[in-house]
């Protein structure tokens, strides 16, 4: 009795231990969707017929409709193209990806995907279709606004040449792309590259041009004008029938002596302007179609420069 007193008396005297404090760690951000990972998602909102497709190198390739068929729906990620922000407001970033669906015959599909990361896997929140044969111009995330400005084919186009131009905006509600509202703002013609300086990203849609020496294209009041990697150059040029029709008059500039591979450069981009035919736009590039000396044809693209104003 006395010793288990005792002890009793010992432990009341002992110091409690301090209480032990948790720190508060905010979670990790989610990271938005790799180009990779887009590349091997899967996606819906095609048709009904479709269902989901799972992409594998970015590309989808189904069974024939019919028994025998030549042709195969196809679905492909566009290039590499990706915008990210915060679409729903939930302070991680979505992943905006263009996607091609191609049923069968001369119709190519245009979608608009969202892809967000919930618990670390990849979710296609939402999907939009844009039309045939679409153009994109741009593609931004504007506070909660996803808005698209497009060329599209018309009341009085056909689908191989569209000519209106449209600017769209949707929200990202619970899940779906709600649109808020669609502009018609003109038709496709030189003037709309006006006020945007242009640079040569691309010597064909599968062969990047370098960063340097600088290849540049500008439109005003009939001409072109720029830089063709040592020299400035100049040449009348005109629409035609169609939508995005172009001729290109004859190619003049300054002389000054070019070394390598400015030399190089210079030559080979006034021969493919001065076989210039076409213009468009590719996933927010500026496309010119040439056509060379032995019956094929190629197209260059352009980015808009970051000190110009695109009106």
């Amino acid at each position: 009795m006395v010793i288990a007193f005792a002890c009793h008396a010992c432990a009341s005297t002992l110091p409690t231990p301090p209480a032990v404090k948790t720190a508060e760690v905010a979670p990790l951000p989610s990271v938005p969707p790799t180009v990779d990972e887009l590349k091997n998602a899967t996606y819906i909102g095609f048709d009904e017929r479709l269902g989901p497709v799972t992409l594998a190198n970015g590309r989808w390739t189904g069974a024939p409709p019919t028994l025998g068929a030549a042709s195969r729906p196809i679905v492909e990620l566009a290039d590499d193209f990706r915008i990210v922000g915060d679409l729903d407001g939930d302070r991680r970033d979505e992943v905006v990806v263009v996607l091609t669906y191609r049923p069968g015959g001369t119709a190519t599909l245009l979608f608009l995907a969202v892809v967000g990361r919930e618990e670390g896997i990849l979710h296609n929140v939402a999907t939009t279709a844009l039309g045939d044969r679409v153009q994109i111009r741009s593609v931004r995330i504007d506070g909660r606004r996803l808005l698209v400005s497009a060329v599209r084919a018309g009341a009085k186009d056909s689908a191989c040449c569209p000519g209106e131009i449209v600017d769209w905006q949707w929200t990202l509600d619970n899940g779906r792309l709600t649109p808020r509202g669609e502009v018609v703002t003109g038709r496709l013609s030189l003037d709309t590259l006006a006020g945007t300086a242009w640079v040569l990203r691309a010597w064909e849609v599968t062969e990047p041009n370098v960063s340097e020496p600088v290849v540049s294209l500008a439109y005003d009041k009939g001409r072109f004008t720029g830089s063709s990697g040592c020299n400035r150059y100049f040449a009348g040029v005109e629409g035609g029938a169609m939508p995005g029709d172009l001729k290109i008059g004859p190619l003049a500039g300054t002389r000054m002596a070019c070394p390598d591979p400015q030399s190089a450069v210079e030559t080979r981009f006034l021969e493919q302007l001065g076989g210039a035919q076409r213009f468009g736009f590719m996933l927010g590039r500026l496309a010119i179609s040439y056509a060379r000396g032995n019956g094929s044809s190629g197209t260059m693209l352009f980015e808009a420069s970051a000190l110009s104003t695109d009106k």
